[in-house]
């Protein structure tokens, strides 16, 4: 399954947007919702305004500070973490990027999410996705990594990813230092048709660590 935004990923959204009997059904937000972040499991209740966005929860309640924001319009891709969630009518699991900045932590019941923490860090060991960015010189100031990297983790989670599906899924990730070249090289290095000098410097990566 492709990468899709969180408008069309959201259980929430879709909730909302099904036919309704409007004079027999009551229709009310939910008081209470349950969802893990790094494999912890967090609860949103009535202590939580409702206009909390599930970025504004990942930074100021769960404090995990490495998912970015910025433009709070969707636009930068600086606050996207990885999803995994059941679709309300196949009940598969199915892997979104998302932009953290754009969802309502209550519209996020049942989520399994996971931050940039989540994949590792100087004291844990760096991912390999971390390393291989790094590698090439994919980040310069830092700010749009952790965006980049959680997008290119969920692209992962779908297996045989190739060249040309990578550079059709970026075009929601800004980066203001690089040009893109370095981080285009670096995740195209790991996909299934990766020229075969990409793939050299990355077996170089899994060589060292």
């Amino acid at each position: 399954m492709s990468i899709r935004t969180v408008i069309q990923s959201s259980t929430y959204f879709q909730w909302l947007s099904a036919p309704r009997n409007c004079e027999s059904e009551k229709i009310s937000p939910p008081n209470e919702i349950s969802f893990t972040i790094n494999r912890k499991r967090y609860t949103a209740d009535g202590r939580v305004p409702a206009n909390t966005t599930l970025n504004t929860f990942i930074r100021d309640y769960a404090q995990l500070k490495g998912t970015k924001f910025m433009c709070e319009e969707g636009g930068c891709g600086s606050c996207v973490v990885s999803v995994r969630s059941k679709h309300p009518t196949t009940k598969q699991d199915n892997d979104y990027a998302v932009n953290s900045c754009l969802v309502l932590v209550f519209s996020c019941h049942g989520w399994n999410i996971t931050t940039i923490e989540g994949l590792g860090g100087r004291m844990d060991g760096y991912h390999l996705l971390q390393a291989t960015l790094s590698k090439f010189n994919g980040t310069q100031c830092g700010f749009c990594s952790p965006g980049m990297v959680m997008n290119m983790y969920s692209l992962m989670q779908e297996g045989n990813l190739t060249t040309n599906k990578l550079e059709e899924s970026f075009a929601g990730n800004t980066c203001r230092c690089t040009g893109y070249r370095p981080i285009l090289d670096a995740f195209k290095s790991l996909c299934a048709d990766a020229p075969q000098e990409l793939r050299n410097k990355c077996l170089d990566i899994e060589v060292s660590s």
